[in-house]
């Protein structure tokens, strides 16, 4: 019996992407992260599979919103005791956790299922600029918020085959 193997093992590799969250609106932002938890923008996605990427956030403090959202938009918490509803505002959130608001916001995005709590542990998200040691990772790295498509690497003039061993 003979079997191929082919490249899916390298489909379904985790890579580490980078988001630069500065002046970026974060309905859009949140949207395109999740695409990237969710694994959709590979070829092998499977809704039923969790075969999504890595997400580092920076700059979070930075996220913009449109229109009156900055005063409008509440979150709200309750412990299920009577009376313990919790509505904090936006700019206040804002202030205290800005990370929470871009976490709020992609878990809002993903689909409301059992793979939702594994694809938010691959969120990480940074207020400033510093993402610590997690930044060694990163193998893609978003300008505009799409992912450029995979350019292999050129050969070098050592590595062609009519490069000469020696001096001439």
């Amino acid at each position: 019996m003979s079997q191929a193997l082919g490249n899916t093992a390298l489909a379904y590799a985790r890579l580490w992407h980078q988001v630069d969250a500065s002046d970026r609106i974060l309905g859009k932002l949140a949207e395109r992260i999740a695409i990237v938890l969710m694994g959709k923008h590979k070829p092998i996605y499977d809704p039923s599979v969790d075969c999504g990427d890595y997400v580092i956030v920076s700059n979070a403090s930075k996220v913009k919103v449109t229109g009156r959202k900055p005063d409008q938009k509440l979150y709200r918490t309750h412990s299920m005791y009577p009376g313990n509803l919790k509505e904090v505002k936006y700019k206040d959130m804002m202030v205290k956790k800005p990370d929470e608001i871009i976490r709020l916001a992609v878990a809002g995005m993903l689909p409301k299922n059992n793979l939702r709590h594994r694809r938010l542990e691959r969120l990480r998200i940074f207020a400033g600029s510093d993402t610590g040691t997690l930044g060694a990772n990163v193998v893609k790295r978003w300008q505009d918020g799409t992912l450029q498509p995979h350019v292999p690497a050129k050969p070098t003039a050592a590595a062609s085959p009519d490069a000469k061993a020696g001096p001439p």
